[in-house]
């Protein structure tokens, strides 16, 4: 017995795949392991990552081998990749901060007080909590995690 494949149409007004194709999708994850805290995340492209990539990186000239070579400045590219990707979090308690980092704990009054989104907060994350680092980059890498269908 023949098997019969119906096709759908695309959308009105879609005829190719880069007409559906976006530079970053954000979207809302909870951090495993300290409930409420929430981060607003974005997947980038792979255009989008290449210019990252390339405002960290500078081509110097070699006298010995006559080269051009590329030097990557990592703490720029953090700072380009952190801002990029982390938007905006909620309910970072400063007892998770306790958890995550070593910090001096006799300067928290309040342990449930909550330690507000900055660029430079995010930043201290991504530079000292190496769990933080490792579980952000799996997270932001699988685009499952930007889909409807999740």
């Amino acid at each position: 017995m023949p098997t019969t494949t119906t096709t759908g149409t695309a959308s009105v007004g879609i005829t190719s795949l880069s007409d559906l194709l976006t530079p970053s999708k954000t979207t809302t994850v909870e951090y495993p392991g300290f409930p409420g805290f929430e981060l607003q995340l974005t997947y980038l492209s792979r255009d989008e990552m290449l210019k990252i990539r390339k405002k960290s990186v500078t081509t110097k000239f070699d006298r010995k081998t006559r080269q051009p070579i590329e030097e990557l400045d990592e703490k720029l590219f953090l700072q380009e990749y952190t801002k990029s990707i982390i938007k905006g979090w909620n309910g970072f308690k400063l007892k998770y901060v306790a958890q995550m980092l070593p910090i001096d704990e006799d300067k928290i009054v309040n342990p449930e007080n909550e330690l507000p989104y900055s660029h430079e907060n995010a930043m201290a994350l991504m530079e000292n909590a190496g769990d933080f680092d490792n579980w952000l980059g799996e997270v932001v890498n699988d685009l499952a995690n930007f889909t409807k269908s999740k």
